[in-house]
């Protein structure tokens, strides 16, 4: 095994990872899994831990936003990640069947095989970064927004859905424009999804027939749904029922193209970000990722 780099965040976990992570890491030896630990202070510290890591692998101790961050820096370097998840999404792990108990995901970084995955390129007023599962704009981000705003002393699921159902209490759909490879789509949009992954929002399934290595996304567009849309629909976003709404439509496109009349929230990977315009581009297989063999 290569050297190993552990990327921690004590702030994922509502704030526990870094508690528990002396315990954490007596127990990743005790498995066989050793290394040299980083505990971020500040955010981009662990971006740019993985820029510098060298050949070493690097070992992801957090949430999805932590996964972000950290991937941000592993595809400059080219370097291999694993994933210990920590967070309250864990959104990132559900697509790749990546264990949640902390001993099952060790085994994976000992004894995982490599798949290598696409990530997401994207360009807006702040500038250029990746994002490795779900991105957003819409209602989307301003949902993640309010959720990183919250304690999420109750899990990612259950503070994720309190936060989408008191945005959808005052949100108002806006004209959009998506410019896809070689098509558009103009209207009154809610939402529009440009999805790696399958999960997003603490376990919600906003794109259930996503592959994160097939050199595409899927793009989800939810248009102009209505309040009673929502209160019918909503449970069923968790099983990736909502796509056979007649206002839901699903698209592929290596690149996305989003603007607006008004300026909507971007996120990626459950993190806010900024505000529209952007642009999404594929990067096929621009990460090495531990999976279960």
């Amino acid at each position: 095994m290569p050297e190993v780099l552990f990327l921690v965040n004590p702030a994922s976990g509502n704030g526990s990872t870094g508690k528990r992570w002396p315990q954490l890491e007596r127990r990743a030896a005790e498995l066989g899994l050793r290394g040299e630990t980083v505990i971020s202070k500040r955010r981009g510290d662990l971006r740019d831990a993985a820029r510098g890591a060298g050949d070493a692998l690097l070992v992801v101790v957090g949430g999805d936003g932590t996964v972000n961050e950290v991937v941000n820096g592993a595809v400059e370097a080219g370097s291999e990640i694993a994933v210990l998840a920590a967070g309250t999404g864990e959104d990132f792990g559900r697509t790749h069947d990546i264990p949640a108990r902390f001993d099952d995901a060790v085994r994976v970084v000992l004894d995982g095989a490599t798949r290598t995955v696409d990530v997401g390129r994207v360009e807006h007023s702040g500038g250029t970064c990746f994002f490795a599962n779900v991105g957003s704009v819409g209602m989307s981000g301003a949902v993640a927004r309010r959720a990183n705003g919250m304690s999420k002393a109750l899990g990612g699921r259950a503070t994720f859905f309190y936060a989408l159902a008191r945005e959808f209490a005052t949100w108002k759909n806006t004209e959009v424009s998506v410019r896809f490879d070689d098509d558009e789509r103009r209207g009154r949009m809610h939402d529009v999804i440009v999805a790696n992954g399958r999960y997003a929002g603490g376990g919600m399934k906003l794109a259930p027939g996503a592959e994160p290595d097939d050199g595409t996304f899927d793009v989800v567009l939810i248009g102009d749904v209505s309040k009673v849309d929502f209160a019918t629909q909503a449970p069923g976003i968790y099983r990736g029922r909502h796509v056979k709404h007649p206002k839901v439509e699903v698209l592929r496109s290596h690149r996305v193209d989003v603007t607006s009349e008004d300026q909507l929230p971007i996120e990626l990977d459950g993190e806010h970000v900024g505000t529209t315009p952007v642009t999404f581009e594929i990067v096929p297989g621009a990460v090495k990722l531990l999976v279960p063999a």
